[in-house]
Formats: C-alpha cells, sequence, structure tokens
C-alpha cells in the first residue's frame, strides 16, 4: 500500500509521500537509543512540563488537525475534534499522575526479612526504545494513548502509523517536537508494512506495541517472540451488547446507535452484535432500526453529518462481502444493506455504506463469526440470560461487552462470565487514561491505560538490601 493521502469521501489522491530509506531509518535508529541513554535521567517533572505543553499544543491545533484527520480516513469533523480533545486529557492525566503510577513499591517490613534483605523494594525503570505500529481509525487517539504513558515512564517511542494517515502521524512527531521533548524521544517513520520486521528485530528496540488486525498482530508478535521481546497487541472486536427485559428499552436502542457506528462503525470497541431478550426484542428492534435509518451519510466534513465514507474502497468491499453472503444464507435487512444513493458533490466516488441492521442471524454467515468493520450491526433474540452469555462468547474475539440490565444479579453473572477485557453495564463501551484498556482471546494481550498501561513497558526492578547498606 503507497503511503498517501485520499480523501476516503470523494477518492481523491492528495498527496503522496516517499518511504524512509535504509539510511534514514538507520540514523533514526540511532537517535532513538541515543536520546534514550539520557531521555532516562530526566525528571517526572521535566516530562509532565513537556507532555503539559503537548496537550496545549494540540488544544489549540484541535480544529486544524481535525480537519486532517476527516480528510485522510474520513470519520465526521464533530467526532475527529472530539478525539483530539481526548488525546488532550490523557496527556494532562498521564502528566499530573505518572509519578504516582510509578511509585517504589515496598513490602513490609515482615516480608523484607524473611527474604532475608534488610529492607527490599520495586521500582519501575524504562525499558527503552519502543515501536508502536498503530491503525489508521482513531489516528491521533491510539497513538496518544501509547506515547503519554510510554514517554511519562522515560521510554522513548517510534511510530510506524498506517500509511493512509501520513500527514497525522508527522503532526504528532512534529507536536512533541515543539511541546520541548528532547529531539529522538519521539519519531515518525514512514515505512510500508514490509520494514517493520527489520526495525523490530534490532537490537536497539527493546519492545513494541500494536494496535490493528488480527493478522498484523500475528505478524509482529511471531517476531517479537523469536527475538524475545515485550509486546502489548490491541486487536479485533466483535463486542456483544446484551439488553434484558429491565433495561430501559428506548435508552438502550438510542445508545446501540451510537455504539454501532461511532466511527463510522469503524472501531474495534464498537458494539456490533446485539443480542436481545425476546421479551423486549420487538421493541429493541423497532427503536434500534429508526435510530439507524435516520442517521444522515455524507461529507464528513459537514457539520450534520453522522456518518462519513469507510475509510477504503477495499473496507467497504469486505464490508458488503460479509452482507451479502448473510443474506445469500436467509438474513433479513432491516434497514440499509446498500450503498445509498446519489450524495452529490462528487461524493458518488466515496466509499459511503448506508448504516444496516441484519436480523435472522446463524453461525452459517461468516459476519456471526468475523468483525465487520462498518455501520452494520447483527441482531439476535435470545430466551434468557444463558443463552445470551453463551452467545456472546461464541466468538474468537474478546475485546470488551454491554449490559443492560438492572438487575444486581445478572450484572454479577455477566462480569463471571463475559469473555472480555471489560464489561459496561447500560452504557457503552469507551475508554479513558483511568481505567486498563485490552482484550482476551484474539483480541490480543497486554492493557494500555490507568496504571497497567504505564507499567507494561517498565522493568519492575527488585531491589534487595543485605544487612548492611548505606
Amino acid at each position: 500500500m503507497p503511503i498517501a493521502t485520499v480523501n476516503p469521501a470523494n477518492g481523491e489522491l492528495i498527496e503522496t509521500y516517499d518511504a524512509l530509506d535504509g539510511e534514514e531509518i538507520e540514523r533514526r535508529l540511532v537517535a532513538a537509543r541515543t536520546t534514550f541513554g539520557q531521555y532516562r535521567a530526566t525528571t517526572f517533572a521535566e516530562r509532565a512540563g513537556w507532555l503539559n505543553r503537548a496537550a496545549d499544543l494540540l488544544d489549540g491545533d484541535r480544529d486544524e488537525i481535525a480537519r486532517t484527520m476527516t480528510t485522510e480516513m474520513g470519520k465526521p469533523v464533530g467526532a475527529a475534534r472530539a478525539e483530539a480533545a481526548k488525546c488532550v486529557k490523557a496527556m494532562r492525566w498521564y502528566a499530573a499522575n505518572a509519578e504516582r503510577l510509578l511509585a517504589d513499591e515496598h513490602p513490609t517490613d515482615a516480608d523484607a526479612h524473611d527474604a532475608g534483605a534488610s529492607r527490599a523494594l520495586v521500582r519501575y525503570r524504562p525499558l527503552g526504545v519502543v515501536l508502536a505500529v498503530m491503525p489508521w481509525n482513531f489516528p491521533l487517539w491510539q497513538v496518544v494513548r501509547f506515547a503519554a504513558p510510554a514517554l511519562m515512564a522515560g521510554n522513548v517511542g517510534l511510530l510506524k502509523h498506517a500509511s493512509n494517515v501520513p500527514r497525522t502521524a508527522l503532526y504528532l512527531e512534529d507536536l512533541f517536537r515543539r511541546a520541548g521533548f528532547p529531539a529522538g524521544c519521539f519519531r515518525t517513520l514512514l515505512i510500508g508494512s514490509g520494514a517493520v520486521e527489520a526495525v523490530l528485530r534490532d537490537s536497539r528496540v527493546a519492545a513494541a506495541t500494536l494496535t490493528g488486525s488480527e493478522p498484523a498482530g500475528r505478524a509482529v508478535a511471531a517476531v517479537a517472540g523469536d527475538e524475545v521481546k515485550k509486546t502489548v497487541l490491541e486487536l479485533g472486536g466483535s463486542d456483544p451488547y446484551l439488553v434484558m427485559p429491565s433495561a430501559d428499552i428506548e435508552q438502550a436502542a438510542a445508545t446501540a446507535v451510537t455504539a454501532r457506528v461511532q466511527n463510522n462503525g469503524q472501531s474495534c470497541i464498537a458494539a456490533k452484535r446485539f443480542i436481545v431478550h425476546t421479551d423486549v426484542y420487538d421493541a429493541f428492534a423497532e427503536h434500534f432500526t429508526a435510530g439507524m435509518t435516520a442517521l444522515t451519510v455524507g461529507d464528513p466534513l459537514e457539520e450534520t453529518t453522522d456518518v462519513g465514507p469507510l475509510s477504503s474502497e477495499q473496507g467497504r468491499t469486505d464490508l458488503e462481502a460479509l452482507v451479502d453472503d448473510a443474506v445469500d444464507r436467509g438474513a433479513s435487512v432491516l434497514c440499509g444493506g446498500s450503498r445509498p444513493g446519489n450524495l452529490g458533490a462528487g461524493l458518488d466516488r466515496g466509499f459511503f455504506y448506508l448504516p444496516t441492521v441484519l436480523a435472522g442471524i446463524t453461525a452459517s454467515m461468516r459476519i456471526h463469526h468475523e468483525e465487520a468493520f462498518g455501520p452494520v450491526a447483527t441482531l439476535y433474540r435470545v430466551a434468557d440470560l444463558d443463552e445470551a452469555v453463551h452467545l456472546a462468547n461464541d466468538t474468537p474475539f474478546g475485546l470488551s461487552s454491554n449490559v443492560w440490565t438492572r438487575d444486581p444479579a445478572e450484572m454479577d453473572r455477566c462480569v463471571r462470565d463475559l469473555e472480555a477485557g471489560g464489561v459496561f453495564f447500560n452504557g457503552m463501551t469507551a475508554s479513558h487514561p483511568a481505567l486498563p484498556f485490552g482484550g482476551v482471546k484474539r483480541s490480543g494481550y497486554g492493557r494500555e491505560l490507568a496504571g497497567h498501561g504505564i507499567r507494561e513497558f517498565c522493568n519492575a526492578t527488585t531491589v534487595w538490601y543485605g544487612p548492611v547498606h548505606p
């Protein structure tokens, strides 16, 4: 895939970029490793000052970078501004909390003495150069939720961003430079996917984090495993959205619309499989379908647009194949199920797809097992909570889950039995800097955000003092 900005709303090629050659990659690896040797000795206060400055700059750039993201990958411009604001919040949160999250841990005196020490502690030390392989769907947030904790921990970062968001990738490098971080702390590598393995195998790279598809995760994990390097993977998701009889059905349906079409439906943590108790199925289906039908599809740079284009023509083709397979095997189309009609203003060349609800899904359909990365929802009717939980877990993915119920016993059951990295009650899944984020099964491993995330790329060092010490 060429490194290029292509406007998905009209298919226009705006700009192409040359991939870095071997000499330039080498220079950036040298700079990153050299910088780490010095940067690791900086104080939390110094790092917090730079990160807060980056937050201030990003806040000031919010409108400009929002338009850049929208032009590169198609999200509605209002959602792009909200993404930038979320990044600002995360930067400030880590600037304020990193020192506390990475404070030395002290076992009790009794445990230290039992270990033969006069005293002991655990200190979190940075690992070094971390390679981040990031996706296009949240081109700012996915990077910042890695970079903010990594930089505050004393690591340095190399970013290999998706090839369709080069302007955003270059903006991020410039942002951290303008904020005052030492040169080499955060650099963007404009390289193709074929060049990732060599960078990851380089001895100067200590670890890697990837958010993306399962095949990409497998590839990075295989190389990192061969090199015995730490990785954190956040891969695909096909999150269940359970609705039980005690729920507020109208609110559940309204939230379901947002949960499904956020980012034009291209979100790993978007609710995708709507599993509804038979007692409230008809009412939920009516409200949900009406809400999906009412969405405005169009130019993502228009403030009134709810759903913009998919990020690429191939993405739309893949989504259409899933829908066509389901329909061919007996699924009912409650709304959508096709490309929109005449959108005007050159948008007919864009990669749009109507918000879609499919019912009558069976295990014979590809969409039952695969992730639908676009504004397509699948609707299931179940007899009870047992069937709902079984169906929710009948997926290779386990990123997050949503449950609508007012019954405490049902809540306890879902926390115990749902195979996912998160369980969100009476609301939609969202990430927040204070809460760990990640999945199980083929949705990946490790955690981002909160204290769990900042410690992923730290060396938890045991410090043991014998009977004689200063």
